[in-house]
Parts: C-alpha cells; structure tokens; sequence
C-alpha cells in the first residue's frame, strides 16, 4: 500500500482541524470536473469551513495545490491511497 500525506507549509493536520464540513465524492470524474465541483461547493461554504474531496483523478494531485494557492483556500492535507486522492481545504 502506498500512501502519501503532505500537509501544506504552515498548516494545521486533519485531525487537529476538526472533521470535514462537507465530502465530496468524485470518484471516475476527470479533469475539471474534479476541480469544478470543489469551486462550486466551497462557493457554498463558510469561511473556515472544511471541505473533503475524494477523486481517482490522477492529475487532481497538482490540481488542488494550485487551485488553492490561487483562490486563497488553504489545502490543509492531501494524500494518496490506493488510487484514491484526498484533500482536505478550508474555505476562505
């Protein structure tokens, strides 16, 4: 099993985040939708807010990293388990 955990510089881990507000599971969707729909949702949520999304898309991987160093949601964890990505972001 190959599991990789990067929590972006200067943030907080999951588990000392609190749980996800909300989950999105995004499973067989390639790229944008991905992305598209994590935009949409966080365009719902409140500032502070978790978000989890969960893609096989393998290129959601950089995707999200600069998703969110471009709108200023902060990517709290991502990390890759058999074929699953999972992020965790809080909205801004």
């Amino acid at each position: 099993m190959d599991v990789h955990a990067n929590p972006a510089p200067g943030s907080q881990a999951s588990h000392a985040s609190g749980p996800a507000t909300r989950t999105l599971e995004l499973q067989g969707l390639s790229c944008p939708l991905p992305i598209l729909k994590a935009k949409k949702a966080l365009g719902e949520m409140n500032s502070g807010e978790q978000l989890l999304v969960i893609s096989t898309d393998r290129g959601a991987w950089d995707d999200f990293d600069y998703f969110c160093a471009n709108t200023g949601h902060a990517l709290l964890e991502r990390k890759e388990d058999q074929g699953q990505f999972k992020f965790l972001i809080r909205c801004k």
